[in-house]
């Protein structure tokens, strides 16, 4: 079965540029990965715009390497990346009326071709990424809270 979006979606008790910049900076991305794969950044920006590439190391049973290219991009609002395959990690953000976020987060696959979405759905990835998606937000959501200096509805 081909591998379709996966998407998930939680409200975080912090402005959309707290919760921005925590996504815009890539030295942040393994504090906030849910998967348990991302280990560092290794190089590019302090913060990510359009067109940004940066390198992490991975582990998924064995340690590597990977390069992202910024693809979507507007400040507090939007950002997504992918690495050489053609699936998005991006990002939503919508502010509450209470001063807080919604985040929605998708691996998003619907630049991939059919048989790139099929091998990915054969391999298990949708499956593999809504768990990570999940921890990924709770992660997400932890580290803007923490960093937010006042509550959203104080």
């Amino acid at each position: 079965m081909p591998a379709t979006n996966v998407v998930g979606t939680t409200t975080v008790a912090a402005a959309p540029a707290v919760v921005f910049a925590i996504l815009a900076d890539p030295r942040q991305h393994a504090r906030i990965d849910g998967s348990g794969t991302v280990r560092g950044v290794v190089s590019g920006p302090d913060r990510l715009e359009l067109g940004s590439t940066f390198g992490m190391s991975m582990r998924i049973k064995a340690p590597y390497r990977i390069r992202n290219t910024v693809v979507e991009h507007e400040p507090d609002r939007l950002i997504a990346w992918r690495h050489i395959g053609t699936h998005r990690w991006r990002y939503e953000l919508e502010p509450t009326e209470d001063g807080g976020t919604r985040v929605t987060e998708t691996w998003d696959v619907s630049q991939c071709g059919a048989a790139t979405r099929w091998v990915l759905g054969v391999l298990g990835y949708p499956r593999i990424h809504a768990r990570s998606i999940e921890q990924t937000l709770a992660n997400l959501k932890a580290a803007a809270e923490a960093d937010s200096p006042v509550s959203p509805s104080s």
